[in-house]
């Protein structure tokens, strides 16, 4: 990967956060940085963010967010609540060295959430049952992952999306479940037997559940019972990604769906 970025003109350079001055010296080459930490590494973003403040160069930050929007998420499940505290500490730290930021809140991942219809423990589409969330009809918004690229690149000179939480919410890929499975039958040709999941009886169903499985299971609550996605208005300290960049043909659902036929 870092070979493709290098072959395409990137200047790599190595740096390590166990190396503050070797990190300091790196981020002094750059005008913006972009975190993209997996989540089990989240608050080791504080040592970038010291030193991003010692450089005093940089004009934009985008830390490793790229989710749900965590003030929204405060009364979140545990112990998937964990990952929203910890995107909220790095947040007031940011803010409180004044460094200029931008979040990117994605949603749902398509990778992760779409070719599977939704379905925990797999990546890949379900055969014949497909576990439904309720009565399916909760919107939910799918972004392919290309498309967090490139409206992430797009922000970072936007004075638009300065000190602002830019919500990636493509129109078309606003879906219930319902409508993401039918859309997956209309490609495959294959109609699947739906098994609908009433909250209470998805909900204690947690509780036989490991850590890992309960940390997902609340999410999908949020996501597919609560509509946390989609249950509230944009207001001044954020903007919506469509508005801002009409011009990026984002991939629809259907169409990132037809590589697993």
């Amino acid at each position: 990967m870092l070979l493709s970025f290098k072959a395409q003109g990137a200047h790599l350079v190595e740096a390590s956060l166990d190396d503050h001055a070797g990190l300091v010296a790196a981020v002094r080459q750059v005008d913006v940085v972009v975190s993209a930490m997996s989540g089990a590494h989240l608050l080791l973003q504080h040592k970038l963010i010291v030193v991003i403040k010692e450089a005093g160069n940089v004009k934009r930050f985008i830390p490793s967010e790229f989710g749900t929007d965590p003030p929204r998420m405060g009364h979140a499940l545990e112990p998937g609540r964990a990952t929203f505290d910890e995107k909220m500490e790095l947040r007031r730290a940011i803010e409180a060295a004044s460094i200029p930021h931008t979040y990117i809140s994605v949603n749902c991942s398509a990778a992760k959430f779409c070719p599977n219809l939704a379905q925990m423990g797999t990546l890949l589409p379900p055969k014949d049952k497909v576990r439904v969330y309720g009565d399916g009809n909760v919107k939910v918004i799918f972004v392919d992952e290309n498309d967090v690229g490139t409206y992430t690149i797009k922000s970072l000179d936007d004075p638009r999306a300065l000190n602002k939480t830019i919500y990636l919410r493509p129109p078309e890929n606003i879906l219930t479940q319902n409508e993401l499975i039918a859309k997956w039958e209309e490609l495959s040709g294959n109609v699947l037997e739906k098994i609908y999941i009433p909250v209470d009886e998805f909900l204690a169903s947690m509780k036989d559940m490991d850590f890992g499985a309960q940390f997902a299971m609340g999410h999908f609550y949020h996501f597919f019972y609560e509509g946390c996605l989609t249950n509230f208005d944009i207001g001044e300290d954020g903007a919506e990604a469509n508005l801002l960049y009409p011009d990026v043909e984002y991939t629809r659902m259907d169409e990132y769906m037809k590589i697993y036929l």
